[in-house]
């Protein structure tokens, strides 16, 4: 058997692994070196240049410098281009630095300075692009806009789905057909490749901020990039220029971390679909935006480009923001954190928080709170947002009470 042949969920668990028996160990090998031997002066140069230039390490050669190239990144690389069906994959320091790589690469490989972003974003990239940092123009836009949105100088047309934090579904293929011959980024976070893979539906670039379902346990940042091998070729060269690559101990992580990916996803995809169902009964709810809901899905990509829900659950709250903060206080089995993808479940409030940068214009209701589910029995969540719900309102009942009692006070 081949590993082309391998089930999805089989080759989570190979996938970069093969040398591993003929090496004689078992266990994923993670290398430290900060620096390595050079053979002599004239193979180190040739290996520093081919490396630092974007290329792949010479038979023969030697790695020179961990900023350059480490085999533990390269194994993690490899396996997760495999799940994603790429070509390559680039690993970097954080989800954020990828973001930065891809614009840095792209705008300055094609000699255009101008970027097209369908919102909603994550809030760190919105930033980025909104920012100008780059030396980079942004038109921010829908769905329906891209196509009118392309101008002759567009490096690249940028979407996530599901898009953070609102759960809303793009879909991609419709993107790709109106972007042309832009090529097409797609932050692949939410889904993971255990549900969705972006270039088998046209997208040239899928990304991940490693640091969510990827590592799944909460103890990792890094993002990685996953497309052809010219783009990864590119990516290397700038990672190199920039210094932005990922840690090998993070890499080893990563790695280990994708042997239970499609098992983590499917039990947290699950859990989520019990969770949301019971908000959707709740009065202190307003609206649950959860793509296994068919109102939140009209088009049915959920079974076509997507072949699950996934695990984030956004949700609008009655009490507008004083009923959205108090609710993030009165957990206690969620951690109120940013974050998500972790084997435990996290609650966040995103206006204030990861989407605090973000033009006014295009930041998420107030309202609006994101449940990122873990592993937990779904029951047990339950249990802590009725607490918490129950806390709540009790909280804001003594507020009418008091403020009752000072209006009769003022009358009297």
């Amino acid at each position: 058997m081949t590993p082309m042949t391998l089930h999805p969920d089989s080759l989570a668990v190979h996938a970069g692994r093969d040398d591993l028996a003929s090496l004689g160990v078992h266990a994923l090998p993670l290398d430290l070196s900060s620096t390595n031997p050079l053979p002599d002066v004239e193979v180190g140069g040739l290996s520093y240049e081919v490396l630092a230039t974007g290329g792949l390490p010479l038979e023969g050669g030697s790695h020179v410098y961990a900023r350059l190239w480490n085999p533990t990144v390269a194994r993690f690389e490899e396996a997760l281009a495999r799940l994603e069906h790429a070509e390559e994959a680039v690993a970097f320091s954080s989800g954020m630095a990828a973001v930065t790589a891809v614009l840095l690469s792209l705008s300055h490989d094609r000699g255009l300075r101008h970027v097209v972003a369908v919102r909603p974003l994550y809030g760190g990239t919105d930033h980025l692009l909104a920012s100008g940092l780059l030396g980079i123009e942004t038109t921010f836009c829908t769905e329906a806009e891209v196509s009118a949105s392309i101008r002759p100088d567009t490096a690249l047309v940028v979407l996530e789905t599901p898009a953070n934090p609102t759960l809303d579904l793009v879909d991609i293929r419709a993107v790709v057909a109106a972007a042309g011959d832009v090529p097409v980024l797609v932050d692949n976070t939410f889904a993971t490749p255990v549900l969705q893979r972006p270039l088998d539906l046209g997208a040239a670039i899928s990304l991940h901020s490693a640091t969510k379902y990827l590592g799944g346990h909460g103890d990792v940042v890094g993002g990685v990039v996953a497309c052809d091998a010219a783009t990864a070729a590119s990516l290397r060269r700038t990672r190199a220029i920039t210094g932005a690559i990922l840690h090998p101990l993070a890499a080893y992580l990563l790695h280990r971390g994708l042997a239970t990916l499609p098992l983590r996803v499917r039990a947290q995809q699950e859990g989520a679909r019990v969770v949301a169902e019971w908000l959707a009964t709740r009065d202190e709810v307003r609206a649950v935006h959860f793509p296994g809901f068919a109102e939140c899905d009209p088009r049915g990509l959920v079974g076509t480009q997507q072949s699950g829900p996934g695990a984030m659950i956004a949700i609008q709250l009655a009490g507008g923001y004083e009923a959205a903060s108090a609710l993030t206080s009165a957990v206690r089995l969620f951690t109120h954190a940013v974050s998500l993808g972790s084997v435990d479940s996290l609650i966040q409030h995103p206006a204030a928080l990861t989407h605090r940068p973000v033009d006014a214009a295009a930041k998420p209701s107030a309202a609006l709170v994101r449940l990122s589910i873990g592993l937990e029995n779904p029951g047990d969540l339950i249990a802590d947002l009725a607490q918490a719900f129950a806390a709540v309102t009790a909280a804001a009942a003594s507020v009418d009470v008091a403020m009752d009692a000072e209006e009769r006070v003022l009358q009297a």
